[in-house]
């Protein structure tokens, strides 16, 4: 069976300064019309910064949308589509942390609201961690804390830790390095 949609018709509804919004008009794979609205965005990285000595680097930062404050890995949007993902990836680890990595490992990437994003998120893992001075945001307030990798896993399975880019990506990480012990 086809399933495409194809876009017959499109109108911008909201221009912010993280997500567009768009209301479409589509054909369904059957011929009739249907209406989607969809939110356009830039795209981001995300990373689990894991130490020699086997703790990931966590971050608690307040999350408005949730009205409470979050456990998550390091992560920000790029600065334009054209922005090399590893690239934000060691900025934003930098700019949230103060660590810098020697290795950045791809683990793929997540789609996190595919209904009605088209956001991808590229998941990274980071080794051969140092820690500088951090640079945060002007609006960016965040608690960084090391944990082991072991409880932190612990923490997506028990539903401590909510995020799933955090989730997803802490577990990408655990398997790779149980695989790929170097």
């Amino acid at each position: 069976m086809e399933l495409t949609e194809k876009q017959i018709a499109s109108e911008l509804i909201y221009d912010g300064k993280i997500i567009t919004l768009y209301r479409d008009d589509v054909l369904l794979p059957n011929g009739k019309t249907g209406v989607r609205e969809c939110i356009r965005h830039v795209g981001a990285v995300c990373v689990a910064p894991v130490t020699d000595d086997g703790r990931v680097v966590l971050e608690r930062q307040f999350r408005y949308p949730f009205g409470s404050v979050l456990t998550e890995i390091p992560a920000g949007k790029l600065d334009g589509k054209e922005e090399d993902p590893e690239s934000a990836a060691r900025r934003e680890l930098r700019e949230e942390t103060g660590a810098q990595a020697e290795e950045m490992i791809f683990l793929g990437d997540y789609y996190p609201t595919c209904a009605y994003s088209d956001e991808v998120i590229h998941m990274y893992l980071a080794r051969g961690i140092t820690f500088g001075e951090r640079s945060l945001d002007e609006d960016e307030f965040l608690n960084v804390q090391l944990v082991s990798l072991e409880e932190a896993v612990a923490d997506v399975l028990n539903g401590t830790i909510k995020d799933g880019k955090t989730q997803t990506t802490l577990l990408k990480a655990y398997l790779w390095l149980k695989e790929n012990r170097r």
